[in-house]
């Protein structure tokens, strides 16, 4: 049985706000690869804000709230339950496509400080994994439509 710590690793202000649950997962994967080496750098932190911000992927939070975010989860990356608090935050997502994001943006937090450490592409390997086994976003056909057009989009 998981305690509230393991389960909701960060206060999310909207737990129904999908926009929300994915900029926490993408700062989780950024944190994830940060502490990996166990030297977290602020340019690492300042990667993730910059990724966000550049995509538009989290408009409604401000870069005060992402970093604060950042640090949190870093934190609780350091104990050892990390992996449950990873799957956690991913979970609420997993059917949003998100997998290019996370994993672009494991790899630019791991370069971020110039020195991609061994234990960096470790975690970067584990979050591909782990995005391997996330369920894709499935499209949404009109309840109209033909068989011709179903038929097309399973192709």
């Amino acid at each position: 049985m998981s305690d509230a710590k393991t389960s909701h690793p960060i206060e999310i202000a909207e737990p129904f706000s999908l926009n929300e649950q994915a900029a926490v997962a993408l700062v989780i994967v950024g944190a994830l690869v940060a502490v990996a080496d166990r030297r977290v750098s602020p340019v690492e932190r300042d990667e993730v804000v910059r990724f966000i911000r550049d995509r538009k992927l989290a408009p409604h939070m401000s870069d005060e709230r992402l970093c604060a975010m950042f640090d949190e989860l870093a934190e609780r990356l350091a104990e050892p339950d990390f992996a449950n608090v990873v799957i956690d935050t991913l979970r609420p997502v997993s059917n949003l496509p998100l997998s290019s994001h996370l994993m672009e943006l494991s790899e630019r937090v791991a370069a971020a400080d110039e020195d991609v450490h061994p234990h960096e592409v470790q975690a970067i390997k584990l979050l591909r994994l782990l995005t391997l086994v996330l369920p894709r976003a499935k499209p949404v056909t009109p309840r109209g439509a033909g068989a011709e057009l179903q038929a097309a989009l399973k192709e």
